[in-house]
């Protein structure tokens, strides 16, 4: 008689102590993880995202407003030439394009020199700790570092 075997050709028997094996290591990651993300690294890297995406969008949609506000209740201002043809709403309107371009190049810095060395620094924690298998062997993690 023929054993029923999955597709990969292992026993039912070697799959449930497979799974068995595969629950207790998302268990431990799970662990890992939740403890990472209750380090103060991990909570200094939150708060540098949060803080500098919520003065980043509320500078440019602010220049963006301002912009349309401008438009709509300032005609005489935006219709004010300034060189040729070109009107303050034309050089206005420009400076849109480069406060997007500022924004996505101080971000970027700011990633570079705030954000990136304490991600890589939990990123290796986190890593140490899983790679090693350190977790709940009464080894200290230091994810929380």
């Amino acid at each position: 008689m023929n054993s029923p075997t999955s597709p990969n050709g292992s026993s039912p028997a070697d799959q449930s102590g497979r799974a068995g094996t595969d629950a207790v290591r998302r268990d431990t990651a799970s662990a890992v993880f939740e403890e990472a993300q209750s380090s103060p690294s991990f909570g200094r890297l939150r708060r540098s995202q949060r803080t500098f995406a919520t003065l980043a969008t509320i500078a440019v949609l602010s220049l963006y407003l301002l912009y349309v506000l401008l438009s709509s209740y300032a005609r005489d201002l935006m219709d004010a030439r300034v060189v040729g043809r070109l009107n303050v709403a034309f050089f206005l309107g420009l400076a849109q394009f480069g406060a997007t371009f500022l924004t996505a190049w101080l971000y970027t810095r700011h990633a570079d020199r705030r954000r990136d060395p304490v991600a890589e620094q939990v990123r290796q924690d986190i890593e140490r700790v899983l790679v090693a298998g350190s977790y709940g062997s009464g080894q200290t993690t230091g994810v929380s570092a």
